[in-house]
């Protein structure tokens, strides 16, 4: 599996929670991964909603912690990555895949690309 290949650490970032781990990774290829646990719904909720950012964002990017940090999803938008880039300070890339035909090969390499460019800390 080519995601197993990247640098880097690999978690869900799926409302699948730990099914991912005993559903999609067999078929994948991939070991049992953490996964990132949700928070409860909160206040910010409909505000981020109004505003196009993803009910993700947020959470990933305290997962994140400050880390250098690549998203995977069909759901990200400018809004997503115009928040990150003004709230997280560390690099990161929000790559948008195409549901229809999910991670493709030109996928996984401007990922990689992307993981071994050097960055500061």
């Amino acid at each position: 599996m080519r995601l197993k290949a990247l640098p880097g650490e690999l978690v869900w970032a799926t409302t699948w929670l730990q099914d991912a781990n005993d559903s999609l990774a067999p078929r994948l290829g991939l070991p049992r991964l953490p996964v990132v646990e949700w928070p409860e719904p909160s206040d910010t909720d409909e505000f981020d909603a109004r505003i196009g950012l993803h009910w993700k964002t947020r959470p990933l990017l305290d997962h994140a912690q400050n880390r250098s940090f690549v998203w995977i999803d069909d759901e990200l938008s400018d809004t997503d990555r115009d928040w990150v880039s003004g709230n997280h300070p560390g690099p990161a890339l929000l790559h948008r895949v195409d549901p229809r035909r999910g991670l493709t090969s030109a996928d996984n390499r401007k990922l990689a690309e992307w993981l071994r460019e050097p960055r500061l800390p």
